[in-house]
């Protein structure tokens, strides 16, 4: 007991930890989801009295579905949310180390839990997979319409942003100065944007848009685990090693979300630690961001509109056709590489200096 107090007066206080001591902390909460999966697996397949069985599968469909999450993370609407969120969080000053975590875990939930109902025999979670069928559009529409206005809000703020950097770079080339103060997005855009982000004001925050994100099973990678773990359990698998499946899955998709999290946060931290010097950095970085959101929320809000109001032309048609799936590597990969750019010739400029 007196741990959990503990525990919950460092929770209270946790915006005055130290950044190393907050990775720890929600490193830690990735490792405990490493753990309660290969504990219920061993549970599951190797402890008597548990209606082990079928190990080999057992083993077998984790190690997929843990690939599955590694897969999941980096869908693009993934990458927008969190790069966006976590822009958003450091140009107000904050050190938002856990908003790929919060918001991994917030969509993982659905899935852990759709597969618990599974295992407990719920045929409702079936009917809303089901294309088609009232629920699976109304959960559906929930997640898409969600997470179109959210990116589409992150998108129209970072991109504020990446206009306001822009006119400050062309004024620096003509000799003027910069602070990290004149970043800040103000005026008629934060006004606008004031209420629709008015609740996300903490990395926490992202769970529960992570959350309704998740909520329209309309992925390849979440229906076809539940499927498996369904198949799964007509074969004779342990119910606990088959609990296993949805953990770790929100595991392998929580470490890589964290990690994207945390990376991100490096390189916008490092865009405003030196406005001057960084400016064309912090531009570059800022207008990827937004127009990836920006982007992504006008293919998700015209499969919403295409779905909701059963629409037949080809523009709605096609974008509500579209998988976002591979195309997050893209985005990562283009990231990595202006930030390698501006490592090396941040380098560059030292070695001149000296």
């Amino acid at each position: 007991m007196t741990a959990l107090t503990g525990f919950a007066a460092l929770y209270r206080q946790r915006e005055k930890l130290s950044l190393r001591t907050r990775l720890l902390f929600t490193f830690g909460a990735v490792a405990a989801l490493h753990l309660a999966a290969v504990g219920l697996l061993a549970a599951g397949t190797l402890l008597p009295g548990t209606f082990g069985g079928g190990q080999p599968l057992a083993l077998g469909l984790v190690l997929t579905a843990y690939l599955a999450g590694i897969k999941h993370s980096y869908d693009w609407d993934h990458l927008a949310a969190i790069d966006n969120s976590t822009r958003k969080f450091v140009a107000q000053g904050k050190e938002p180390v856990s908003v790929g975590f919060a918001f991994s875990l917030g969509h993982s939930s659905v899935v852990v839990l759709a597969g618990a109902l599974v295992l407990a025999g719920a045929t409702v979670v079936g009917q809303f997979m089901e294309e088609g069928t009232t629920g699976n559009l109304v959960l559906g529409l929930i997640g898409s319409g969600v997470s179109g206005l959210f990116l589409l809000a992150m998108g129209v703020f970072n991109g504020s942003a990446f206009l306001r950097a822009a006119r400050l770079h062309r004024e620096m080339k003509a000799g003027g100065t910069v602070s990290a103060e004149d970043l800040e997005v103000k005026g008629f855009v934060a006004q606008l944007l004031a209420k629709p982000l008015a609740r996300v004001r903490r990395p926490r925050n992202i769970y529960v848009i992570g959350f309704l994100f998740g909520l329209g099973f309309d992925t390849a990678t979440t229906i076809g685990l539940l499927v498996m773990t369904t198949a799964a359990s007509l074969a004779g698998v342990s119910p606990l090693a088959l609990l296993s499946l949805p953990l770790a899955f929100a595991a392998a998709m929580t470490l890589c979300d964290s990690a994207n999290g945390v990376a991100m946060m490096r390189m916008y931290r490092s865009a405003l630690a030196d406005p001057r010097r960084k400016l064309g950095f912090n531009t570059v970085v800022t207008g990827v961001s937004a127009v990836s959101a920006l982007f992504i929320s006008g293919i998700t809000l015209g499969g919403f509109l295409n779905a909701a109001f059963g629409l037949q032309d080809p523009v709605t048609t096609w974008l509500g056709s579209i998988e976002l799936g591979e195309a997050g590597l893209l985005l990562v990969a283009l990231l990595l590489v202006v930030w390698g750019i501006a490592v090396l010739r941040g380098r560059a400029a030292r070695g001149k200096l000296s």
